[in-house]
């Protein structure tokens, strides 16, 4: 199999300037026109390679070749196209690169598979433009509910449907029957953390990705004058949340690994100097691989929010808006992966992810498998992401050899 070094660079040289914002950063919203361009851009190089490109009604793209022999069992591999806000160009977009780009190496280098192939880019996995995660894949498994996005709105104020049908998109028809012809979902992503890097290893073959559960959550107090009214007649809600984040911090690091607990928005009302804060906004995102623990510790933290209020004269409103369980990936095609890389010796090990992915969707409905590569000082989400080239290449090089194996393979 050959080095993919030079492909690797060269697509994602064009395709991260779609999006590219300040300080090597990326910011590629579901529906917004950096979004457009992305998957037009896309588009356009899956035509020009060769294969049969098309949209579905929500905005996934897909590339295909169809298989000769089995046309109506798919093998997919691709990711996400959106990004987190002012993220880095490898989350999501890698997988999509890497997809591309293996199936470019093997139309012309073995023809036509004998099993359909097919590139995904999926339209959002990420949840940052609306309180909605996941809408490419859950719309191309069938589990997508147009009534939990027809009323959420971005940070703007622009609802869900005005944005999908501007950007030129639809709900997925009721009547519409859901694909049954995807055989086998491939996912190649970065680690995002920094377990493959500090065990110098080049692969993570995942067997199990986290649950999470993620609050929204506002505490409701009174906003008063900062200079008359005296501490202790206050009802000032950034004095209540500091105590939620110490007291909830505090308790997920007496549980230990791998529970991780994050407060990673957090917006006081009126936010001004001289206002005591009657408003607090905030989120909390909560992980773990055991379901019951993940209930049972967000269960408790819940309760501590309820008091820590009551004490100070304060009310909560609490709204837990995703409620994702822990999800194996297909054993069978674990071990698959695993003797293909001992068999062409590459540096590997048996993970778990502790971020969510595309992937969590399709396994409970199609038999799934996700490989990382490493992610330098394990930093996502940030300008700073980043993954030597080599290792970036030798995850291309590995999901080909999959790819080739699955699709081309009696």
């Amino acid at each position: 199999m050959k080095n993919f070094t030079h492909e690797v660079q060269e697509t994602s040289n064009w395709l991260s300037k779609h999006g590219a914002v300040k300080n090597n950063g990326m910011t590629r919203l579901l529906y917004a026109p950096e979004w457009i361009s992305a998957q037009k851009a896309l588009k356009n190089a899956f035509e020009h390679s060769g294969l049969n490109a098309y949209y579905d009604d929500i905005g996934n793209l897909f590339g295909q070749i169809k298989g000769s022999k089995y046309p109506n069992q798919v093998i997919l591999s691709g990711s996400h196209i959106d990004t987190v806000v002012n993220g880095g160009n490898l989350d999501g977009q890698f997988g999509i690169e890497a997809a591309y780009i293996a199936l470019d190496y093997l139309q012309k280098t073995y023809g036509q598979p004998l099993r359909t192939l097919e590139v995904v880019s999926l339209a959002e996995e990420e949840g940052s433009r609306f309180p909605y995660a996941y809408w490419g894949s859950k719309n191309v498994v069938g589990i997508a509910k147009s009534e939990d996005v027809k009323s959420i709105s971005d940070a703007e104020g622009i609802n869900f449907v005005d944005a999908m049908t501007t950007a030129g998109f639809q709900f997925r028809p009721a009547h519409q029957p859901i694909r049954n012809d995807i055989k086998t979902f491939v996912e190649l992503h970065i680690e995002q953390g920094n377990v493959l890097e500090r065990e110098q290893t080049t692969i993570g073959v995942v067997n199990n990705i986290v649950g999470q559960r993620r609050y929204s959550i506002t505490l409701k107090g009174e906003a008063n004058h900062a200079g008359t009214t005296p501490m202790g007649y206050r009802k000032d809600t950034i004095c209540a949340f500091s105590r939620i984040c110490f007291e909830s911090t505090e308790k997920a690091k007496q549980y230990g690994d791998p529970l991780v607990l994050t407060f990673g928005r957090v917006v006081p009302h009126p936010n001004t100097v001289n206002v005591v804060p009657g408003q607090t906004d905030f989120t909390l995102d909560c992980r773990h691989t055991d379901k019951q623990i993940l209930v049972q510790f967000t269960e408790i933290i819940e309760n501590d929010i309820q008091r820590i209020c009551q004490e100070m004269g304060i009310t909560a409103e609490i709204n837990l808006w995703m409620d994702e369980s822990p999800i194996p990936m297909n054993n069978e095609l674990v071990e698959f992966v695993k003797t293909i890389c001992e068999e062409n010796k590459y540096s590997y090990k048996v993970m778990h992810s502790g971020a969510g992915h595309d992937s969590q969707i399709f396994a409970p409905h199609i038999p799934t498998v996700m490989m990382f590569v490493p992610s330098i000082n394990g930093i996502s989400h940030n300008p700073a992401e980043a993954t030597k080239l080599a290792d970036l290449a030798e995850g291309v090089k590995l999901l080909t050899e999959v790819l080739y194996k699955l699709a081309y393979i009696e």
